[in-house]
This record gives C-alpha cells, sequence and structure tokens, in this order.
C-alpha cells in the first residue's frame, strides 16, 4: 500500500503551460531542480514556445526529489528516489491515457530534475518524442551497472553541461550520453567550456529545435 512513507510524492500537484491538452500535438514534462519547485521550471516554458505544445511541471514533496546527491549509492536515497520515478512514470501513464503516444511525450529538466528525467528514460527506454537534459546525468554512485532492458528506437536527446560543473562531473555526462546512445537514443551532446551549472543560449535554441520536430511544427 502506498503512502507518504512508501510514496512521499504521492499526490503532489502538476501544473501546466502552453497549448490546452485537448488540443495539444505534443506535451513536455519539465522536472525541477533540488530546492525549486514546478512554477519555476515552468518558467522554461516562455522560452520554449511551440504552436501545440502543451507544458507540465510535477512538483515534489518539499522541493527536493531526493535527499542526496545523484552520485550516492542509491539505496540511500530511498524511499524517495523510486517515489519520484513512480511519480514521473504517473505523469506519462496519464497522458498515454488521455491519448498521447509516448512518441508525443518529451521529457527534460534541470539539474536533479535533469538526473531524474534521464534516470526515468533510460529505465523506461521506448521511442519518446524526446529528452532535454540542462546539467544533469544517470543517477547512482561511480560503477553503476548500466544494463537498461528496452530501447530508445530513435528518441532524439539533447545532453548540455559545463566541463566544470560543480554538480555534475563530465564524466558522468558522458557515461549518460554514451549510455543513451547504445540504448538507441540519438544524442545531441554539448560541453559548454567554463560555463557554470546554468542554462545558456546555445541549449536553449538546441531544445526549441528538438521540441519543433516533436510537435510537427517547422524550424
Amino acid at each position: 500500500m502506498l503512502n507518504e512513507k512508501t510514496h512521499p510524492h504521492a499526490g503532489q500537484p502538476v501544473l501546466a503551460a502552453g497549448a490546452a491538452l485537448d488540443a495539444a500535438q505534443a506535451v513536455m514534462i519539465l522536472v525541477h531542480g533540488r530546492g525549486a519547485d514546478a512554477r519555476s521550471i515552468l518558467d522554461l516554458a516562455a522560452y520554449l514556445p511551440q504552436p501545440g505544445l502543451a507544458f507540465l511541471a510535477p512538483q515534489a514533496a518539499v522541493n527536493t526529489w531526493y535527499p542526496y546527491s545523484f552520485l550516492t549509492p542509491l539505496d540511500e536515497n530511498e524511499p524517495y528516489l523510486s517515489s519520484a520515478l513512480r511519480r514521473l512514470g504517473e505523469v506519462v501513464e496519464e497522458m498515454i491515457t488521455a491519448g498521447f503516444t509516448s512518441e508525443q511525450i518529451i521529457l527534460g529538466g534541470f539539474s536533479q530534475g535533469a538526473c531524474l528525467a534521464s534516470e526515468y528514460v533510460a529505465r523506461n527506454a521506448r521511442r519518446y518524442g524526446g529528452l532535454v537534459v540542462f546539467s544533469g546525468g544517470l543517477i547512482g554512485p561511480p560503477g553503476t551497472i548500466r544494463d537498461y532492458p528496452g530501447s530508445l528506437a530513435g528518441t532524439p536527446v539533447f545532453i548540455g553541461c559545463s566541463d566544470i560543473d560543480p554538480h555534475i562531473p563530465l564524466a558522468r555526462v558522458e557515461e549518460t550520453a554514451e549510455t543513451l546512445t547504445r540504448l538507441g537514443g540519438e544524442v545531441d551532446l554539448r560541453i559548454y567550456p567554463r560555463m557554470g551549472h546554468t542554462i545558456n543560449q546555445d541549449e536553449m535554441n538546441a531544445a526549441a529545435a528538438l521540441l519543433a520536430a516533436a510537435a510537427g511544427q517547422p524550424l
């Protein structure tokens, strides 16, 4: 039985922006970072406008998806990590129930949210409309075995990060790109010299191009 101890993110709100779901050609699920909230990550919708694209942003309990670094042993972030992945899966399945195919669903996020989106897509590999990873990577300590089942079947993936990000080691970003490529993703990896932990305009342009293709809009 699920409760706040086993599924602490259950029942948290999901905010929306962009096109109405009943009129949208695609939907992007944006996942916020540690200490942020759904409203703040949804601000990205204003910089990624696409006709016919709906944006959803699930909220984490107490604004954090899991308590420790994404490089911490997996069991130390439980039950929050499993709950976060479950909550993201619930939102995806709600969109499929609403009539969207997985190819009409794009996932993305920044920082902790990018880590969670990456891990969800890797663990639930299928053809998505896309994955956008702003300063993040797959979850787990160095040496984690990445034998995820399934195939991304050509899912477009954008990964952008600084080479000196204080929270995201470059080696993990590169490992994430390699893993998602091996799973069948079409990965566009861009490393920005000395950028820091932020999102730049080139990343926004790349994400906008991915979203335009997913929503069936001309570039």
